[in-house]
């Protein structure tokens, strides 16, 4: 039964895989701006600030990544997350840790300069996160990116503490948050696949380490090794909340490492632990563990779906003319 629910996983992502993302997606469509700014190549312009920004702090890249990750999953893909003010997403617990809003600001200040009122501030975010993965994995990781959405006007912290999934979560229970935003159980494995880079902190994994579920003895789906390991970074009590690679193998680099140390019992997240043992995900793991599957081909077309979330386009919302306020 086991053999038959993997190899079903495997189907399913593997029509994923032959199926090329449709230029256009609703109203969106790749090269949006094209002739728009002014004789200014919107996507270079963001390529080159992310590019500079990745040649001095490599950890822009799962910044950005969580940056478009928790706006999608709030009110769809519109930079509401980017609003400033009280009560609004950013304030949010899950978001208070979130980075890359200046790396935003940034490029829309220029691209304000060159074309104002034109490119959408929920564009930047999607082009820079692209460009960012590529820099962290290579140019295999290469996606075309589909513009086209405008800004939202509404920003709650209600609605992100709501919406955004936590790191306690199961696989079904993850399963189940993404399948809510239009994603599949394929497209839950590959988007997890972002913590190949990035860091968690003690404070969401201490009771794995030391009680978990009320034990009083380590999570028995970790490898004790790797427990161990763990301990030495997160003691049991302790003032200070370190950090943790959410990848031990190569935790710097967009790659299927990430696969390959769930597979090892390596997982540091119960979430991401999870997604090897449960039946609907082990076989897609597996596949992207050994390369059977495309990660940097589906890890693509998988961030591509992500980024059409609800999104604004035509009249609906508006083009902000700082990502940080909506327009009066």
């Amino acid at each position: 039964m086991a053999a038959t629910s993997g190899f079903a996983a495997v189907l399913a992502i593997a029509s994923l895989l032959c199926l090329t993302i449709a230029p256009t997606r609703g109203a969106l469509q790749v090269g949006f701006y094209k002739g728009k700014c002014n004789r200014t190549d919107v996507e270079g312009t963001v390529k080159s600030i992310v590019a500079a920004r990745f040649a001095r702090d490599r950890t822009i890249v799962p910044a950005l990544l969580r940056l478009h990750f928790h706006d999608c999953f709030v009110r769809g893909c519109d930079a509401s997350i980017l609003i400033d003010g009280s009560g609004t997403e950013k304030t949010a617990p899950p978001n208070l840790s979130v980075r890359g809003y200046d790396l935003i600001d940034q490029a829309k200040t220029q691209l304000e300069r060159a074309c104002p009122g034109v490119v959408s501030c929920a564009d930047i975010i999607a082009i820079a996160t692209r460009d960012a993965v590529v820099l962290g994995g290579g140019t295999q990781y290469t996606y075309a990116v589909q513009t086209g959405r405008r800004d939202g006007n509404i920003s709650l912290a209600s609605d992100a503490s709501k919406n955004l999934p936590g790191a306690s979560l199961n696989a079904s229970q993850a399963i189940a948050a993404f399948r809510a935003k239009g994603l599949s159980a394929s497209y839950t494995v590959l988007l997890l696949g972002a913590h190949t880079v990035g860091i968690t902190h003690c404070s969401f994994i201490r009771n794995r380490l030391y009680n978990y579920n009320g034990t009083g003895k380590p999570d028995p789906d970790m490898d004790p090794a790797f427990v161990a390991m763990l301990r030495k970074r997160c003691p049991q009590t302790s003032a200070v909340d370190n950090s943790v690679f959410l990848d031990n193998g190569t935790p710097s680099t967009v790659d299927n490492s990430y696969y390959k140390q769930l597979l090892a019992k390596r997982g540091v997240l119960k979430v991401d632990q999870n997604l090897a043992m449960d039946a609907a995900t082990n076989g897609t793991v597996k596949s992207l563990a050994s390369g059977s599957l495309s990660f940097p081909s589906l890890f693509g077309n998988a961030m591509v779906k992500m980024g059409s979330i609800q999104v604004l386009t035509g009249a609906q919302g508006q083009i902000r003319k700082s990502c940080r306020a909506v327009n009066k």
